[in-house]
């Protein structure tokens, strides 16, 4: 098969993609805005270099930050230019593991050295400073891993940039000191070091100089100090070098600060790379031009950015929606009736894709899409009731109802870790069961009868076997002191539930109350500040699930059975590809795109996040964009007047963001529009305010008070509550089956039916 000529494989770029083709000479930075087609730039700028301007392939080098990327960009380079199969298109740290086993003596490190991953740093740490608990430890990984992230070393002066505490330096050195014992590296050793290489050793950067005349990096606007400083030894270019440098990326799509990206490193490119050209690509092939409006409204407030301006090619497309509901359920709600109204007149379910926050905000859209048989897929993270977490709570909430549950007393006794491992845990298990066995063969009688409760209970077993050591005098073993506090803290709990006799005390109070007393809450607090996982949030949306529950044994009872039903819904094994809705973080969106997306909880505090000021502010503006520029063909946003937080229900700001992106015809608003947004706001739908004009509104005349209904999923209700809530005609409904829920008649019409007598 004869290879493409340069003629065919450019004859199908812009003009602008071609410029960034065939630039050569000066540092090169292409501003690639989202769906501009930046791979195809990066994989043909590589087959116009080797086939034209007859660069050696193995002289040039590009990276990116993933496998993935990687793989497909060597796979796009080779189809247009077979010699490309010899090109070093890498990811970062692949790269950066290669020439530490080049250069092992001069790293100081083992060439056949393995890569510890957080786990075993922990434990390396531990054993460095045995002082420190299992907890501690981890802290102090995270932040040496955010030090080499920058470059610091124990004995850097900016290294209390990272923490303050005067303990760390010392922690970090001790690390340090028995990793090059056992001559193996960290992840972040694997760009950290090399840079150390290149700046101590200048022959060995001449080496790399000569070696590699070209290098390329994909994605630069999410690549952190160290590789910038890594791409600068590299090239060489504060010594005069002439290595051809070319990064790729969008200031407006930076987004990874928590893990150590920085956006200062394309915004200042051209400071540190002189006499750099910015090509910028700005015709956009994924979204309509009304939804890049939206895009644009949002990131033009930042004053951080290089700017830049996305045209569509495929027209102008539909006006995007921003809905203002009352509360979270609605949200949940609209989206489902949203997403069922399209898929009866035919639109796939793996169209839409519904996009949050934070973890915890899927839990409302599961639960409605479970009840409404709407097939989806949890993308980035566990379904709800599977996060370690919420099972460990729940595991606690069983014990109390059943202490004969073994699988949950195996889950909670030791964690956090109380000195009752396994031995023990079988020990109390054996007495339990010998206990249930010994019952089982005595006579049923009056004395008997009253203690069967007690059978087999694992918390009894716990009790027997505190009371049997302690009895004997002398030091109490640290697995019987931790079967006595874990027994302390069940019974308390137990009490707890038993005693309450207040109507208004809600079961929320009890899952909170477990979370604390565990000690649960706090064990994945700590891993929060590590990674980043949001553990807290969902602890804190789990209670929040539970304030329509009384606080009682039934209480509970009906708690967890409905959550069981939940889980028993969900279909497992579901195939990638498989027709269901994508649940997903803003954050996971990043790379991916979907024809209809929704974007929820536009709400001060929600997001953008409470803590967020100044620099952190305008990357969730950034956030934003990025989940405005996945959308193809439809956009909705929402926005909630009330939401569930802390246990109770609270009243919500539309996030600041909405007023910044509403000027200008850009949104159509819908829903209980905010005074602030009808002012002087288009395509609002009319919506009133308060409720004026009620009387005469023919939904407030068709849905009164004390109707009846039936509801396709919940069955029969009765109206129980009838108001306009800014604008929005909404009702309150009391099924038949227990609990309540709130309807927009005018959007779920085809769900509400009328019952005459």
């Amino acid at each position: 098969m004869p290879e493409p000529l340069a003629s065919e494989y450019l004859s199908v770029l812009n003009e602008q993609q071609k410029e960034a083709v065939i630039h050569e000479g000066s540092p090169l930075l292409i501003l690639a805005g989202a769906g501009s087609g930046k791979t195809r730039v990066i994989t043909t700028k590589i087959a116009y270099l080797i086939a034209e301007k007859q660069v050696p392939p193995q002289s040039i080098l590009a990276v990116t930050f993933t496998k993935k990327a990687a793989k497909e960009m060597q796979e796009r380079a080779v189809l247009l230019e077979p010699a490309a199969s010899q090109s070093w298109i890498r990811t970062f740290h692949s790269f950066g593991a290669w020439f530490l086993r080049r250069y092992a003596e001069e790293a100081c490190v083992d060439k056949n050295f393995t890569v510890y991953d957080e786990d075993d740093m922990t434990t390396l740490v531990g054993k460095a400073v045995p002082a420190l608990s299992r907890q501690e430890a981890a802290r102090a990984v995270h932040k040496i891993s955010l030090a080499k992230d920058y470059c610091l070393m124990p004995d850097s002066k900016n290294l209390v940039q990272i923490e303050s505490s005067p303990e760390f330096p010392a922690i970090y050195a001790a690390y340090e000191k028995r990793l090059r014992e056992t001559g193996n590296v960290d992840f972040g050793d694997l760009i950290m070091r090399p840079v150390q290489v290149l700046e101590a050793y200048p022959e060995i950067q001449l080496q790399m100089q000569y070696r590699f005349r070209v290098i390329m990096v994909d994605e630069y606007q999410d690549s952190n100090v160290a590789q910038f400083k890594f791409l600068q030894a590299l090239s060489g270019v504060q010594n005069g070098s002439d290595t051809y440098v070319c990064v790729v990326g969008d200031d407006d799509q930076s987004i990874y600060r928590f893990r150590g990206a920085e956006v200062q490193n394309i915004l200042t490119f051209q400071q540190h790379f002189p006499g750099t050209q910015i090509i910028r690509l700005e015709q956009n092939y994924r979204s309509t031009s009304r939804i890049l409006a939206a895009a644009d409204s949002v990131v033009r407030s930042n004053k951080d950015r290089l700017g830049k301006t996305l045209r569509a090619v495929r027209g102008e497309g539909g006006q995007p929606v921003m809905v203002f509901l009352p509360g979270q359920d609605d949200e949940a709600m609209f989206c489902a009736d949203l997403i069922m109204r399209a898929h009866e007149k035919g639109t796939p379910y793996r169209d839409w894709a519904v996009l949050y926050r934070t973890n915890a905000q899927s839990l409302e859209f599961e639960t409605e899409f479970l009840h409404k048989k709407i097939p989806y897929t949890v993308v980035g993270s566990l379904k709800f009731y599977e996060r370690e977490e919420v099972k460990d709570i729940l595991a606690f909430a069983a014990f109390i109802l059943n202490p004969r549950d073994e699988i949950a007393f195996r889950r909670i006794v030791n964690k956090p870790a109380r000195g009752a491992g396994p031995k023990t845990q079988e020990a109390v298990i054996d007495a339990a069961r010998a206990a249930a066995a010994e019952a089982a063969g005595a006579e049923t009688g009056s004395e008997t009868a009253a203690s069967d409760a007690a059978t087999g209970s694992l918390l009894q077993a716990c009790r027997d076997a505190v009371a049997a050591r302690t009895g004997k005098g002398g030091a109490v073993p640290k697995s019987v002191a931790g079967l006595n506090t874990f027994a302390g803290i069940a019974g308390e709990l137990t009490e707890f539930l038993d005693g309450q006799t207040q109507p208004d005390v809600k079961l929320s109070e009890f899952i909170s109350k477990i979370a604390e007393r565990s000690g649960l809450s706090e064990y994945h607090a700590a891993d929060d500040e590590i990674s980043g996982t949001q553990r807290t949030a969902n602890i804190q949306e789990l209670i929040n699930s539970a304030v329509l529950y009384p606080c009682s044994r039934e209480g509970l009872i009906a708690y967890l059975d409905s959550i069981e039903l939940d889980r028993t819904l969900e279909k497992p094994g579901d195939e990638p590809d498989a027709d269901t809705v994508t649940l997903i973080t803003l954050h996971n969106t990043k790379g991916l795109e979907f024809r209809r997306v929704i974007i929820t909880g536009l709400e001060e505090g929600i997001f953008p996040r409470q803590d967020k000021s100044g620099d952190d502010l305008e990357e969730e503006r950034r956030l934003f964009y990025v989940g405005i520029t996945r959308a193809k063909d439809e956009l909705y946003i929402t926005s909630c007047g009330l939401r569930r937080l802390y246990g109770r229900t609270e009243y919500m700001h539309p996030s600041r963001f909405l007023a910044e992106a509403a000027g200008k015809d850009v949104f159509k608003l819908l829903g209980n529009v905010p005074p602030s947004f009808r002012a002087g706001s288009v395509g609002s739908a009319g919506f009133g305010t308060g409720g004026a004009g009620a009387g005469a509104d023919p939904l407030a005349q068709k849905w009164r008070r004390g109707t009846r209904l039936y509801h396709d999923d919940y069955g029969y209700g009765q109206v129980m509550d009838a108001s306009f809530i800014d604008g929005e005609f909404v009702i309150t409904v009391a099924f038949e089956s227990g609990g309540t829920k709130r309807f927009l008649p005018a959007y779920q019409k085809n769900h509400l039916v009328i019952v005459k007598d």
